[in-house]
């Protein structure tokens, strides 16, 4: 082999060399832009999977009042049965609900939660009618009527339930005071529960 023809094979060699260098190049570029084309359509795929919420709420404002209160010492029947003292925080809230689909939705409970050192204590809401009572029982309250919310009203499409409601528990103010959180809890019928915690402080009344 004469070193032309060695020089000349050297050279074939460099250049399929280059040329191999330059395909690995071309597919790590390629693997590179597929990784991203993927990656974005999976992101979308989830993303567009993702329902907003049925509804969603806010709580206008809070209102606590702190009393103490004395059982009358007679039972449903009429029977006398030992007075019983405690303290007791009503608790007056204006919340509003607002339907974001195409369906009607219900409720189906509404409860206050707060946590206290010792874990969570719940209260339902009371109904209409008990709402109306506390006024007719302590007429100085009045100032925090409202229009009461119904505890199992129904939402139509796109439409805002607007009220007030009122939950009671058994507690004193050093208890109040030292809460550690609150909530409310909002059930929806056929959907989960909505879950409003407020953001603007409690007025202590």
């Amino acid at each position: 082999m004469s070193l032309l023809q060695h020089d000349s094979q050297a050279q074939d060699d460099a250049a399929r060399g280059e040329e191999f260098t330059k395909g690995s190049s071309h597919l790590i570029r390629t693997g590179l832009v597929a990784a991203v084309v993927v990656t974005i359509a999976v992101g979308l795929y989830f993303r567009m999977g993702e329902k907003p919420p049925v509804a969603t709420g806010q709580v206008v404002n809070l209102t606590a009042h702190l009393m103490h209160r004395e059982t009358s010492g007679l039972d449903a029947n009429g029977a006398a049965m030992p007075k019983e003292k405690f303290d007791q925080v009503l608790l007056f809230a204006h919340l509003q609900l607002h339907n974001q689909t195409k369906e009607p939705l219900f409720l189906r409970h509404m409860m206050a939660n707060l946590t206290l050192d010792d874990g969570i204590h719940t209260s339902y809401v009371a109904i209409p009618a008990d709402y109306e009572r506390i006024f007719v029982a302590y007429p100085d309250l009045a100032p925090l009527r409202g229009k009461s919310i119904p505890t199992e009203a129904t939402i139509p499409p796109g439409q805002t339930l607007e009220g007030d409601f009122v939950s009671a528990f058994r507690l004193d103010k050093q208890q109040w005071d030292g809460r550690k959180g609150l909530n409310f809890n909002v059930g929806l019928r056929y959907n989960p529960d909505l879950v409003l915690t407020p953001t603007s402080p409690v007025t202590d009344r």
